[in-house]
């Protein structure tokens, strides 16, 4: 696990959306994870300019999304497609046919048998973008006593609807279940790359770059066992947890 220590999130959105692009410009048919929430929200932005400045060519590109809500359409202003386009794929020139976002309606099980299907077709993803929540839930594999390794629908914490009410009119609006990818899903990816700013964040990173221990109780651990698994944080949240580049 290497870890980078930037100067802002800002910068460390800057070095994701090189990497993310120079992926791209080596593998033009690349596979890649994708991630949404406030974290990836400035990586997109930096990976559009760069589309549209002709630096990076989405034209081939495919992409498969972590997780999505269980009980609000696509169209729906928080559902994770909903957001995927309006945060990245309605600004490149990426074709919506090679993109994936699970349904968040109907057979909710049936459902999460599609993602996982999308997941191994055509290969594992050549890069994995995530962000963590502040319990080290990755995607939304909640802390817990089990993880799952496939995709699978998750009853979501009471942390993890606080910090997602933010998104929602009120806090009763927040889906209590979603669809994601498995823990298993997530380390299958040949690289896995974690961004994350904010003291909020200070237990689930200390926990997964400071100590050797891997818990269930924060799934990001399981990080450790990557193969390549790199996590880029700025200089004021590796201060808070004590790391030292």
């Amino acid at each position: 696990m290497k870890v980078i220590v930037t100067a802002s999130y800002d910068e460390t959105c800057r070095v994701i959306a090189e990497m993310i692009a120079g992926l791209v410009n080596e593998k033009p048919d690349c596979k890649l994870g994708l991630a949404t929430g406030g974290t990836p929200v400035p990586i997109y932005k930096k990976l559009i300019e760069m589309n549209k400045a002709g630096k990076v060519d989405f034209s081939k590109v495919r992409t498969v999304n972590l997780d999505e809500y269980c009980g609000i359409p696509g169209t729906h202003d928080q559902s994770y497609r909903y957001f995927m386009n309006t945060n990245l794929f309605d600004h490149i020139n990426i074709d919506k046919a090679n993109t994936f976002v699970a349904n968040g309606m109907g057979d909710f099980e049936a459902n999460a048998r599609e993602l996982e299907e999308k997941v191994r077709e055509g290969g594992v993803a050549d890069l994995q973008l995530l962000g963590i929540g502040n319990n080290g839930h990755i995607a939304f594999n909640e802390a817990s006593d089990h993880l799952i390794s496939v995709a699978h629908i998750e009853h979501l914490t009471e942390s993890t609807i606080d910090a997602n009410a933010r998104f929602f009119e009120k806090r009763e609006d927040v889906p209590t279940m979603a669809i994601t990818m498995g823990m298993g899903d997530i380390m299958a990816a040949k690289k896995v790359v974690l961004a994350a700013t904010g003291l909020a964040k200070v237990p689930a990173i200390k926990g997964l770059i400071m100590d050797d221990v891997i818990t269930t109780q924060n799934p990001s651990t399981m990080l450790k066992m990557h193969s390549d698994a790199v996590i880029v944080i700025d200089k004021e949240l590796a201060g808070a947890v004590g790391y030292q580049a």
